[in-house]
């Protein structure tokens, strides 16, 4: 369920490629060397006693590679076979858009309904169409990026439980503005398809889907169901792996509940290749990367990423969920489907390697360039932050490194290419380096995506200077607000520090800005402090990468 495309570092996989020709890998190697590139891959990516993964990769709806790396079970020594059952995680939101255009071609919905004609009471509901849940362009919050959802996900929650987190909130944009993802749209779109359908999502997906495709061994994920050859998942913690943390699978519903094999998925995609559950016109717009009211493209379908590949449109979506994640790859021009299913749940995931699959097939692979080395000088030139159209990102220096850093986000390790182009342990993202007008710069490039950021004087928070309050300053902040019902902030006092705790998180320290502005080093975000005409402290306001939360002093 987790974004991975855009805003995760992806391993970085030492491979030479053999000699790539400008021609389809099809003509130019044996069915032998092909397999023989592929395993190096993932033979790598996953040796034999780690967490594993599952491959297939079709070509013309015949399958040319099917392998399975790695474990199932670490406890047990049980090896990963193809047949082994794994979470999609996010790609279940293909499931889900698909459905909602089964019903749209049934006449029981519209793409431009407004979202209060099955919620009347949901704020802006009349603005919000069924077109921006899908794509990602309603401005509604994803209830998987609030403070307090870790606190949630061991309970088995409804799909009116998980929205009452969301609906007041206010909108992160308005709708149809700008693309961000998030989990809550594809929520409220199983909530509809239970609506509509009058039965419940897991039904509807068994009945109109599974069944009719013959996918004999996919499931909506149930954690007490006896799942023949289901894989346990598995998290990487520091250098060791362990049994990921405990998670209802009712949250995340539609957005990321579904479960598979790598054969099932196969069968998946080439019923949407052949028109099997939607006509031809509605899979048009499933692909479409539409337009934003500003002009510019979200680089998004429905349930799928519109991206590029060696020239190539490529159809895509990824996942990520405690204990596994995926990556998904539809070439349609050479009608080459890549699915990687994985046990493992490292914050990386699987698609670098299913991209270098993927490019290998259509004969330009993706090289691994040398690193070069800099010296302290060359590295420290480019060090400062830069301001892209919606976020600042910092560049850190750091015992001889440089490292990225999106405000609210970990830094992530940057690997010269030369003096002036880096790249992050992904392969496919870069920073080129440049001046303009006495400025630095910086252009940021993700196949499909690119975008420049120009210098500017802002820090993060672990650069920022803190100032010394006095005693009687700090006291009155010390109290407890409630953001949510279920989600508060208590401050704390102890000498001349103030300390903030998070409901089912430490404390940690805040650092003064202002009198009454303080930021928290640790994730970079910050806390106001709100007072009223009377100089009394009314309520606090939480900042993070951009999103405001507010929550009234209550005792």
């Amino acid at each position: 369920m987790k974004h991975t495309v855009t805003l995760v570092v992806l391993l970085v996989v030492q491979l030479v490629f053999g000699q790539a020709k400008q021609v389809s890998a099809f003509d130019a190697a044996s069915t032998k060397n092909i397999e023989a590139e592929i395993d190096a891959i993932f033979n790598q990516a996953y040796p034999v006693n780690s967490p594993g993964a599952t491959v297939l990769i079709a070509k013309d709806d015949k399958i040319i590679y099917r392998k399975a790396f790695g474990m199932a079970n670490l406890e047990l020594k049980v090896p990963m076979k193809p047949e082994n059952v794994l979470h999609l995680a996010s790609i279940t939101k293909q499931f889900t858009s698909v459905s909602i255009l089964m019903l749209m071609e049934q006449g029981k919905l519209s793409l431009q309904d407004p979202l209060s004609k099955y919620i009347a009471d949901f704020p802006r509901g009349n603005e919000i169409t069924l077109h921006h849940l899908l794509n990602h362009t309603s401005g509604i919050k994803s209830y998987t990026n609030l403070p307090e959802f870790r606190t949630k996900t061991r309970l088995d929650l409804t799909p009116e439980d998980i929205l009452s987190n969301v609906k007041n909130l206010p909108l992160e944009f308005n709708p149809g503005e700008k693309y961000e993802y998030t989990n809550s749209g594809y929520v409220l779109l199983g909530y509809i398809i239970e609506k509509l359908s009058g039965m419940s999502y897991e039904e509807f997906i068994q009945k109109n889907i599974f069944d009719k495709l013959g996918m004999k061994n996919s499931y909506y994920g149930n954690s007490y169901k006896i799942i023949p050859d289901r894989a346990n998942g598995y998290q990487l913690n520091e250098d060791h792996y362990e049994n990921p943390e405990y998670m209802s699978t009712t949250i995340p519903y539609a957005a990321g509940s579904l479960m598979a094999t790598v054969d099932d998925m196969f069968l998946w995609n080439k019923a949407i290749e052949n028109n099997t559950l939607i006509s031809e016109k509605s899979k048009k717009l499933a692909f479409t990367n539409h337009t934003l009211t500003n002009g510019k493209r979200d680089n998004y379908g429905y349930g799928w990423f519109i991206n590029e590949l060696a020239g190539m449109t490529t159809l895509e979506h990824t996942g990520g969920i405690n204990g596994f994640s995926t990556s998904g790859i539809y070439v349609p021009d050479r009608n080459i489907y890549a699915i990687v299913l994985t046990n493992l749940d490292d914050g990386k995931g699987p698609e670098t390697h299913n991209l270098k699959a993927v490019s290998f097939l259509l004969g330009k692979p993706i090289v691994d360039k040398a690193a070069v080395k800099l010296s302290e000088k060359q590295l420290k030139k480019w060090v400062g932050a830069y301001q892209f159209e919606d976020v600042v990102r910092f560049i850190i220096y750091d015992h001889g490194m440089l490292y990225s850093m999106r405000e609210g986000s970990r830094p992530l390790k940057l690997i010269p290419l030369s003096e002036n182009e880096f790249r992050f342990e992904d392969l496919t993202t870069t920073y080129i380096f440049s001046s303009k007008d006495g400025k630095k710069q910086v252009l940021f490039a993700d196949r499909i995506k690119k975008s420049m950021g120009t210098e500017t004087d802002k820090k993060p928070a672990s650069e920022k200077e803190s100032i010394t309050l006095a005693p009687e300053i700090l006291i009155q902040y010390v109290g407890v607000y409630e953001l949510q019902p279920s989600f508060q902030i208590e401050i704390e006092r102890q000498n001349d520090r103030i300390f903030a705790k998070a409901t089912g998180q430490p404390a940690v320290q805040l650092f003064a800005e202002t009198e009454n502005i303080f930021f928290i080093k640790e994730i970079d975000a910050q806390i106001t402090f709100n007072l009223d005409a009377n100089n009394t402290v009314k309520s606090l306001t939480f900042s993070q990468g951009g999103r405001k939360m507010e929550g009234k002093k209550i005792r």
